[in-house]
């Protein structure tokens, strides 16, 4: 079985952009780490750098893509391609209002065919096979038959990872956030998808905390990935490495913290806001002693404008170093 999925951190809106992904790089070298979903019509006639850039240290990188039309989704496609992204995903599991007048998101899981041909117009386009990231079902679609035919018939076009949140969603009636911790996780479901599907590559998402108990559903599926965990305390990933890909070193949190200071100074000189630089630093000691303290500082910071002489190291609470 391949390591290339075998770990990896969730798309999140607002949260995993190219400055929290350089951070959870610095933190660990081989966690796979996905880009803030982008919608088709926005790479073809917005700005892509703004959008795509990232650092080189950041692979293995995914992007995310929000589409539903398979013309627009292989110009979407072809505009990213020359970054280099590692993947290109297919988004058939956000559940929220303007997604889905969008005729995409979770959506996409009631219409399996357009997801195949999305699929075969991007590799006809690109030669990129897409990864597809959806639900267990939604709304009243959301018995076990209807998730196997959405995968079978996905995986019909070449699709060969199924990345599974566990999880019904709810396009009426709940928010993002509710639909993310209210509809009951449905694990078994994605175990079974790996069972009647062993050619197939699933990922299973949703209610994962910590890195042991990722470890421990390796013995039902191929991967999984970690989302809002990650943000709200991103130091959880510093002993994925040895954990999950047999590498004996583990991150110091003073080099990663001048590390990080580094790129930041780099961005400021690009004209990159502060508070932007500093926010993904704002967890990174959450749940121990003087983590508080560190974030009450990041604040008065970030407010000030301008890193202090010392560098981040001089704030850091000394127990969490």
């Amino acid at each position: 079985m391949s390591d290339q999925h075998l770990l990896s951190v969730a798309p999140m809106m607002e949260r995993t952009d190219r400055h929290f992904r350089y951070l959870l790089r610095l933190i660990s070298r081989r966690t796979r780490l996905y880009g803030e979903m982008v919608v088709d019509r926005t790479l073809i006639h917005g700005d892509p750098a703004r959008h795509l850039d990232f650092h080189p240290s950041e692979h293995p990188v995914a992007l995310q893509l929000g589409s539903a039309d398979p013309e627009l989704a292989a110009r979407a496609a072809a505009v990213a391609q020359p970054w280099g992204y590692d993947e290109m995903n297919l988004n058939a599991g956000c559940p929220s209002e303007r997604v889905s007048r969008g005729g995409f998101g979770v959506t996409l899981m009631k219409r399996p065919e357009l997801v195949a041909q999305i699929v075969h117009e991007v590799r006809r386009e690109t030669g990129v096979t897409m990864t597809v990231k959806h639900r267990t079902g939604l709304d009243e679609y959301d018995d076990y038959g209807f998730l196997a035919r959405f995968v079978e018939t996905v995986a019909s076009a070449g699709v060969r990872v199924f990345i599974v949140h566990a999880r019904k969603a709810w396009t009426e009636g709940l928010d993002p956030k509710a639909n993310r911790t209210v509809p009951p996780l449905e694990y078994e479901k994605v175990f079974r998808l790996k069972r009647d599907f062993p050619e197939l590559t699933v990922v299973l998402n949703g209610g994962v905390t910590n890195l042991e108990q990722a470890a421990g559903l390796l013995r039902e599926v191929d991967g999984v990935m970690i989302g809002r965990a990650v943000w709200e305390r991103p130091w959880l990933l510093a002993g994925a490495d040895r954990l999950f890909f047999g590498s004996p070193e583990l991150p110091d949190r003073a080099r990663v913290l001048a590390a990080y200071e580094a790129y930041a100074r780099e961005r400021l000189a690009e004209g990159t806001p502060l508070r932007a630089l500093l926010r993904p630093l704002f967890n990174i000691f959450k749940g121990e002693r003087g983590g508080k303290l560190w974030r009450r500082r990041l604040d008065r910071l970030a407010r000030a404008g301008e890193l202090p002489p010392g560098g981040l190291l001089e704030l850091a609470p000394l127990e969490g170093v």
